[in-house]
């Protein structure tokens, strides 16, 4: 009969399934480890700066206009219809030309009024001496009479006197010859005070008229200028580059008439952010783009305050203009604010202000990576800014925005 055979466990069979468990777990801690995949990034792209170490000129540039450094504007003196317009805008001007007639009846009229009461007040004026003069005149003719009489008092007392002393006359008689001859003399002296008191009166009385006379003088003269200014002229030798008011129309007191520029004398007027304004000083060179040619200037005034973000900066020009330049022509301007020797420097990126740290890509020599790098920035001008830290002479980065790779620090570039 058979016997059965007892089998053997194999052992080779637990050897393979041990390998392949070992396997996988080390695969799995090996792949746990992997960094994961940089993400591309189309190199060409990229705008990318080389550092370099060497002279760096900071600057500031500010868009502007040309402005003319002289500006007559005309205003109306007094309210008026526009009756006439005799020159148009661009047209060569002198101080004389006449630009506008105005036409106003009320101004007419109160020169009118103002020329009567300088008339009522001159007659006044004459009327007042001749009154005077004649109290005068009067007052003499009574102390020459006063002075008369007093005379024959003193004389009917001389007299009174002697016979008084001869008792021809009663004392009661002689006292009442002195007494008469007493009155006389203070009523002479009375009477001779009223005429110099008259005397000084007439001068001071006459002054005080004399005074209105030439206030309403003043006043009419005023009256008339009004009446002028409605022929308006332009005041200034130039051109005349505005002239808002069309005939008929009318011109309230103080409104705009004209404005006349001298176009040969031009400023440029910058507007320079706020941020960058701070290093702007008086004296600083200029350089101002007109789109047909660049002229050099310096820098002569800056607005206390700022408007909408920027800050007013004035440059004058030191050279002639090229031909076409004229007023409110749109410029780009550049101010040099100083000059850095021997500083690494890199073309300015698109992200990071001045004195600030930022994560730039640096491209890793010998890869087609990039990785982003920790970097201090200096201080800052247009297109460039300097390298404190984190950066080495002749290394290449992105300038450009790389936002959306901020999750990643490392990218390779595809060509």
């Amino acid at each position: 009969m058979d016997i059965p055979r007892e089998k053997k466990p194999d052992r080779r069979r637990f050897l393979y399934i041990g390998a392949a468990v070992a396997a996988l777990g080390l695969t799995t801690v090996g792949l746990s480890r992997l960094r994961p995949a940089a993400p591309s990034v189309e190199g060409g792209t990229l705008w990318m700066d080389t550092v370099r170490q060497g002279a760096m000129v900071r600057d500031v540039r500010g868009p502007g206009t040309l402005v003319p450094e002289q500006i007559r504007w005309v205003s109306a003196v007094v309210p008026g219809r526009v009756e006439r317009k005799l020159v148009q805008p661009g047209a060569r001007v002198t101080a004389a030309t006449v630009l506008l007639e105005l036409s106003n009846p009320d101004v007419q009229i109160q020169l009118l009024q103002a020329q009567r009461q300088l008339t009522d007040a001159q007659a006044q004026l004459v009327s007042l001496k001749t009154t005077l003069e004649t109290q005068k005149l009067n007052q003499a003719g009574v102390v020459a009479n006063m002075r008369s009489e007093y005379r024959d008092a003193l004389r009917k007392a001389a007299s009174d006197s002697a016979l008084a002393a001869q008792d021809l006359i009663s004392s009661a008689d002689y006292a009442r010859s002195r007494d008469k001859a007493e009155e006389f003399t203070a009523r002479l002296d009375v009477e001779q005070q009223r005429l110099d008191i008259y005397t000084k009166n007439i001068t001071s009385q006459l002054e005080v008229q004399q005074q209105q006379v030439e206030r309403m003088r003043a006043v009419a003269e005023f009256q008339r200028s009004l009446v002028a200014a409605m022929v308006v002229r332009a005041g200034a030798d130039g051109v005349l580059q505005e002239m808002p008011m069309e005939q008929g129309q009318w011109a309230i007191s103080g409104a705009t008439l004209a404005k006349v520029v001298q176009p040969e004398r031009l400023k440029a007027v910058l507007r320079v952010p706020e941020t960058q304004a701070r290093d702007v000083t008086l004296g600083q060179a200029a350089s101002i783009d007109t789109r047909n040619g660049i002229v050099k200037g310096h820098v002569i005034r800056m607005d206390p305050g700022s408007s909408n973000g920027t800050v007013t900066v004035d440059v004058a020009l030191d050279e002639a203009l090229p031909k076409g330049a004229r007023p409110d022509l749109s410029v780009d301007g550049t101010i040099t604010l100083e000059r850095l020797d021997n500083v690494l420097n890199v073309g300015r990126p698109a992200y990071g202000q001045a004195n600030s740290t930022v994560g730039i890509f640096r491209l890793v020599p010998g890869t087609s990576e990039a990785e982003r790098t920790r970097v201090e920035l200096g201080r800052t001008s247009v297109n460039t800014v300097e390298i404190v830290r984190g950066l080495s002479k002749g290394d290449v980065v992105i300038l450009s925005d790389m936002s959306r790779w901020d999750a990643v620090d490392r990218v390779r570039l595809k060509w």
